[in-house]
């Protein structure tokens, strides 16, 4: 793929990543076919998943770590009675059981008692940092690693078959939540361990029922209809803050909210956070609206100065 000169590009690409590069590898190739000079993803997937990536491009990247935090949900697949290294199919193996005979109702039984907040151990090839070095990359230097546990949620989890020894699931949860994590302790409680062998991202809040491109989509639409086409994939950097109170300034306002001044809020705003756009509908700062009902911005786009 040829070099790409970059450009003033802004909005948020709902990429359908494939299984095999990292996150990072993915947002690299996505900045340079739109020839963005900032992206950002809002939250990786293992080079195993796949599914959705929402990647920021331009002054879209202000609002990626808001969108860390989001309630997500995936489908996935895990081998019953063998744990890895790495709690999925990409690790070396450890330890073989056999699969005992398991009733459906029984599994889902046991996967009932993960729903809500748990405490879950991460793996050990995991991306938190400890002394400011990747847990993996110690785990890979042969340290002895002991990743902390942590509080997660689980919102929902769907045990659709279990057949083989394999167990196909679908989970909804929050930030923080380590799926492979999940298979490992889901076969232990089931008596014979497990591991991670697919899992594919469905949805991430607020982009519940995303129109997904992937990247070779994505290098055909710009062979055939340009920058233009490309562009056209890209949704709005609002459509990211779609449960964020919104505040319409006139123009007036609109100059000294962008000059860096406070301004009145309108009238049943309550404070916090709130998303300030000029009359036109285009999204000006992410603001805050004080106690006293001022209005200021927290960080504001560009093109509002």
């Amino acid at each position: 793929m040829s070099r790409t000169a970059t450009r003033d590009v802004h909005g948020i690409l709902l990429l359908d990543k494939a299984r095999g590069p990292s996150s990072n590898r993915a947002l690299q190739q996505v900045r340079q076919l739109f020839g963005a000079t900032r992206a950002g993803h809002t939250g990786s997937l293992d080079p195993l998943a796949s599914g959705l990536l929402p990647i920021c491009l331009g002054e879209a990247t202000k609002i990626a770590g808001l969108l860390l935090g989001a309630r997500k949900a995936y489908a996935a697949e895990i081998r019953l009675g063998l744990t890895t290294t790495t709690d999925d199919a990409e690790g070396d193996g450890l330890v073989e059981r056999a699969v005992p005979a398991l009733q459906l109702d029984a599994v889902r039984a046991t996967a009932a008692t993960f729903v809500g907040r748990i405490r879950q151990v991460p793996p050990v090839y995991a991306a938190i940092k400890r002394g400011g070095v990747p847990l993996y990359r110690r785990a890979r230097r042969g340290e002895a690693v002991a990743a902390p546990p942590r509080e997660v949620e689980i919102h929902a989890l769907q045990i659709d078959a279990c057949d083989g020894g394999r167990i196909t699931l679908q989970v909804e949860c929050g930030s923080g939540t380590y799926i492979r994590s999940l298979a490992r302790d889901l076969g232990e409680r089931l008596g014979c361990g497990g591991h991670l062998t697919a899992l594919r991202r469905l949805w991430v809040a607020p982009f519940r029922t995303p129109a997904m491109r992937t990247f070779e989509e994505l290098v055909e639409l710009r062979e055939r209809a340009g920058e233009t086409g490309l562009d056209a994939c890209l949704l709005p950097l609002e459509a990211g803050l779609a449960d964020w109170p919104r505040v319409v300034l006139g123009a007036a306002e609109a100059i000294a909210l962008g000059n860096g001044l406070r301004v009145t809020a309108p009238s049943g705003l309550r404070p916090g956070p709130c998303l300030a756009l000029e009359a036109g509908g285009r999204p000006l700062a992410l603001a805050e609206v004080d106690a006293d009902g001022r209005l200021h911005t927290r960080r504001g786009f560009h093109w509002s100065a």
